[in-house]
């Protein structure tokens, strides 16, 4: 067996850019990373960091960023847990939190793209340089730092990188790779002895010798990452060898215990992620022993980007992350492992919640979340419009002409009216747990954006049967 992710670097992604956990439930949030086996942190914090100057307009609206004394608490918590903590701050796709702003629209590669920064403007440099030297500021014990570059869509799109593309000689690949080596080259002034990480997707199309030629081994470690439970490991181990053959024998790895089915999944599942690690074992006993795996940082996302909904929230994904740390410390999800997790969290399975085990950080919300989701996923309110009374009394036409049979119509409202006040009741409950945990502004936003969709057809039914009730003068009490 190899043992390269058994006893190497494991590292828990906190992603801040929605949903960031309320200070005192981090802290217990990271004595659970621990006790689960995990020895590391790898923090994306977006618009939660307390940026200033310039950037400060950057800081989070919504809700207030953690504060320079919650940053170096948050260290001081993870480093006597011995968690190795390592920041991570996007330098060039993914910087629609910066970017969305007026005063920095000019900086995008086109203008409709909010994530992709223009790499011909001494200025969007200058910027997200600034970004990386107060993050590091920061951080002064860190000796790693991760510089994102994944998915830096519409890159050469631009009118600037046109120009620059109809050179000859000139690709995409050389404008990605040459931004990319000048960020690396900038903070490694700032910070000399420090160790770069970027995520590997934009390198997949190049070949070794585009790499090697371009200057950037030696400078920055590639992270590759497939959140698929059907991860290829044999093209996976193939792009590896890849890497290694143009000079970047020292790669990362990362894998994901939640954020990684849908875009709006609220609830976790344990197999699907679990499956996830197990390929990347398979791929880590795989590789030649040229290549040195450093470690795998396993991905959390809250959110897709940084303007889409909130994925699964913590609570619901801890049965997940402490199954796939097991697989990863025993090397497989075999009993010992699933005896370890069921002796932390009482359960496999975040859905079995009659085994839950109240006692780990964010047990009760996660258990009220399953119910609610399980609510809100149920035939007969997802499919009420499907209902025999209503399509067979209450239809467009019916709405249009204003007609319904009252007898129906009460029946109706009655079937209506008693599920929208079950989710009502649930969402109470939801709400009243989550508030301790997360701030007043991410409950709202979990609700308007997983209960309200579903809700809304419902209310808007009710509201449309009491309007043609009172156009022809009958009025049922509610």
């Amino acid at each position: 067996m190899d043992l390269s992710l058994r006893n190497g670097k494991k590292f828990v992604h906190l992603d801040l850019k929605g949903a960031p956990p309320n200070i005192g439930y981090l802290f217990e949030l990271l004595q659970l990373f621990a006790d689960l086996g995990a020895n590391g942190l790898l923090i994306e914090y977006e618009d939660m960091f307390p940026y200033e100057g310039e950037l400060k307009v950057i800081q989070s609206k919504v809700q207030p960023p953690y504060s320079r004394e919650d940053i170096m608490s948050i260290q001081e918590a993870a480093s006597s847990r011995g968690l190795e903590v390592i920041p991570l701050v996007q330098t060039f796709g993914h910087l629609e939190f910066v970017l969305k702003h007026e005063i920095f629209r000019e900086l995008r590669e086109v203008d409709y793209c909010l994530g992709t920064l223009n790499p011909h403007r001494d200025q969007g440099v200058k910027l997200v340089q600034e970004m990386l030297r107060q993050v590091m500021e920061l951080h002064p014990k860190s000796s790693r730092l991760h510089i994102g570059a994944d998915e830096v869509y519409m890159l050469g799109l631009g009118d600037e990188s046109n120009q620059w593309l109809s050179i000859p000689g000139h690709s995409v690949h050389q404008l990605f790779l040459n931004h990319v080596i000048k960020m690396a080259k900038g903070i490694r002034e700032t910070v000399p002895n420090l160790n770069l990480i970027m995520w590997d997707d934009m390198l997949r199309s190049m070949t070794p010798e585009t790499i090697k030629e371009s200057g950037l081994v030696g400078l920055v470690q590639p992270m590759l990452w497939d959140y698929s439970p059907t991860l290829d490991v044999a093209n996976t181990v193939m792009l590896m060898e890849l890497y290694k053959s143009a000079g970047m024998s020292q790669q990362w790895v990362a894998s994901s215990f939640k954020g990684s089915t849908t875009v709006h999944t609220c609830v976790t599942s344990t197999q699907r992620h679990v499956d996830n690690h197990v390929q990347w074992l398979k791929v880590a006993s795989s590789i030649s022993a040229g290549i040195e795996l450093q470690g795998i940082a396993l991905t959390g996302w809250q959110r897709y980007d940084h303007m889409s909904v909130l994925c699964e929230l913590m609570p619901v994904s801890l049965p997940s992350l402490a199954s796939c740390l097991q697989t990863l410390l025993y090397g497989s999800f075999n009993e010992e492992a699933q005896k370890k997790v069921c002796a932390t969290l009482g359960t496999l399975e975040v859905e079995d919640t009659e085994r839950l085990s109240s006692t780990f950080a964010g047990a009760n919300l996660a258990a009220l979340i399953v119910k609610l989701a399980s609510m809100l996923e149920s035939e007969e309110i997802r499919h009420f419009h499907n209902n025999m009374y209503v399509r067979g009394w209450f239809t467009p036409y019916h709405r249009q002409k204003k007609t319904i049979n009252p007898l129906i119509a009460e029946q109706i409202k009655t079937q209506a009216k008693m599920m929208i006040d079950a989710v009502d009741s649930s969402v109470h409950e939801v709400r009243k747990e989550m508030c301790l945990l997360y701030p007043d502004s991410t409950v709202q936003e979990w609700v308007d954006q997983h209960v309200t969709p579903v809700l809304e057809p419902l209310q808007n039914l009710m509201r449309d049967i009491e309007s043609v009730l009172s156009d022809v003068g009958l009025c049922f009490e509610s």
